[in-house]
């Protein structure tokens, strides 16, 4: 995020977790009025500022293996609009206690099946921040600096 503000970027980041956003249903509500969600939550807010974005930064901690539930949510709810988010870069960012090869692959996967379900999507970028479990020993790794250098090229 400060690597992006430094190059002269609008950047705002939303906590999901401080967000209401409900899980879809998939009653297709949506698909029948204009995609307007059946769920009246922050969902509506926060799908309004990803279709106007031109960058998309997803960001996960793993839990066995995937996404969390909060960014899985986003992204199940993002349906109401799905057609109306075109053209986004995205970048990655994901972390996790275990440090194997292949501890993000299910995650990574997840990001990557909601990209391609857009059109004109791009992946950008990925962070892997393997070998962190409690907060703030992301501080002590170089998962940060890579943040932040990856932020200057947007």
């Amino acid at each position: 995020m400060k690597g992006a503000q430094e190059s002269g970027h609008n950047v705002e980041k939303i906590f999901i977790s401080d967000k209401k956003i409900g899980y879809c249903m998939g009653c297709y509500f949506c698909q029948r009025n204009h995609g307007i969600c059946a769920i009246k939550d922050d969902m509506t807010e926060i799908l309004e500022k990803i279709i106007n974005a031109d960058v998309v930064v997803l960001s996960s901690p793993i839990y066995f293996y995937s996404v969390s539930a909060q960014i899985k949510a986003v992204i199940d709810r993002s349906v109401a609009r799905w057609l109306d988010i075109k053209d986004k870069e995205f970048y990655y960012i994901m972390t996790a206690a275990e440090d194997s090869p292949t501890v993000m692959d299910c995650a990574l996967e997840c990001f990557r099946g909601f990209a391609a379900c857009l059109e004109g999507s791009k992946e950008m970028g990925v962070i892997y921040g393997k070998g962190v479990y409690e907060r703030g020993e992301i501080e002590q790794t170089p998962y940060l600096k890579q943040a932040y250098e990856m932020g200057k090229l947007v």
